[in-house]
């Protein structure tokens, strides 16, 4: 098989995966848009279908309005475990700031609101070990773990400093348990130029974690490669015993780099030799990888994301290429509602108010992503405007 990456091109960081069956399912960071946390679902790692968001209600979060680019929601992780999906997030701001846990049965369908957790910091991470406990991984000064009650969130006995990396910022932890070693995945060197993933193996979970000794495991550092910043990955196993990252990079158009389509969702081959793993060429995220082994080739039929849509809003809810920023109703008049009338009337609109892209306030926009560095939009039978927001890969 031979694909190319990105996978997820656009606004698509900070990847998350699990599988379940033959099915995949991703999630990403979606900061201060709405709908939050898009989630995701393939067969073949390659072609994914948008099914849905995890955060679709006023109950599930509270996005603080003129928060700054790189605040609200980002880094989850998504696991499965009994029957139930788990998707475990960090809110920087708001009422209800802090990480949060949510659940459901069909990830295509409803997720519960919020069970919130007592622990500090980013980049949460779940483990279910063999002997039916669950662990809470974070990064707050560095990189912990606390046994914790699945059901109530609550914590359980002491918190443990794990492994630190081998370099600056480590952060974004996973842990594996393969063939009776625990596996600490990181990221590190914070998540720019110097970005890469690191690992680590213990016969206990609580260590002590011996370095791979070829770390860095994966990243970009000093190749003439279009994608640059690659780390911040998940491991997933197939159904035949191959092993996969997921990973973000950015494809900068020029120097000095500017990624206006933001991080993307990259998809790295992974193998075990010896007890640690190798993934990409020599460490290294290409932009295309031609594999032996892969799962059978799948066709989405739902929405892929960055396919051509049209969209004549007649649907009861908005389509899921939509993003809006905050919320509805967030003191900017952004309701979404149908209207009735004439085949000519129905259509949804949006209130507006008088603030600026550029402003603080809770602006009234909508949003898709992007996902190439060139994009003509048309509006109303004209020629519309593409913005860059932060360089999120988002369009208004």
């Amino acid at each position: 098989m031979q694909y190319q990456n990105p996978i997820l091109p656009g606004f698509h960081p900070d990847p998350s995966i699990c599988r379940v069956g033959d099915d995949f399912y991703l999630v990403t960071s979606s900061f201060e848009y709405f709908p939050g946390l898009p989630i995701y679902h393939s067969r073949d790692l390659v072609h994914w279908e948008q099914i849905g968001h995890c955060l679709t209600r006023d109950s599930q979060v509270h996005l603080v309005t003129g928060a700054t680019n790189c605040l609200n929601i980002y880094a989850p992780t998504i696991r499965y475990h009994d029957g139930l999906f788990y998707v475990i997030v960090t809110n920087v701001t708001g009422d209800n700031h802090g990480n949060f846990i949510i659940t459901a049965k069909d990830p295509a369908g409803e997720w519960s609101d919020p069970i919130a957790l007592p622990f500090p910091g980013i980049d949460p991470s779940l483990f279910f070990d063999e002997d039916g406990k669950v662990y809470y991984l974070g990064t707050d000064g560095g990189i912990y773990l606390s046994e914790m009650d699945i059901t109530t969130g609550a914590a359980i006995g002491e918190t443990h400093r794990l492994w630190q990396g081998t370099a600056n910022n480590p952060e974004g932890p996973h842990l594996y348990k393969i063939d009776g070693m625990y596996y600490l995945l990181l990221a590190q060197g914070g998540t720019e130029l110097c970005h890469m993933a690191v690992l680590a193996r213990s016969e206990s979970i609580l260590g002590p974690y011996e370095p791979c000794p070829h770390n860095p495991i994966l990243t970009n550092i000093g190749q003439s490669l279009p994608i640059k910043a690659a780390g911040h990955a998940d491991l997933v196993e197939d159904a035949d015993g191959n092993w996969w990252a997921v990973c973000l990079g950015i494809r900068p158009l020029a120097y000095p780099f500017r990624h206006n389509l933001g991080r993307e969702t990259m998809l790295v081959p992974a193998k075990w030799e010896n007890g640690w793993l190798y993934a990409g060429e020599n460490g290294a995220v290409l932009p295309e990888f031609t594999v032996a082994h892969a799962p059978k080739a799948w066709a989405a039929s739902g929405y892929v994301p960055g396919s051509a849509v049209t969209d004549e809003f007649q649907g009861e809810t908005l389509h899921p290429m939509w993003n809006l920023i905050y919320k509805p109703g967030a003191g900017n008049g952004a309701v979404y509602r149908k209207r009735t009338g004439t085949a000519r009337q129905r259509r949804f609109s949006l209130g507006g108010c008088a603030e600026g892209v550029a402003g603080t306030a809770a602006g009234t926009l909508l949003l898709y992503r992007r996902d190439g560095a060139c994009v003509c939009a048309g509006a109303g039978g004209r020629r519309g405007r593409s913005h860059r927001v932060h360089e999120s890969g988002a369009s208004l």
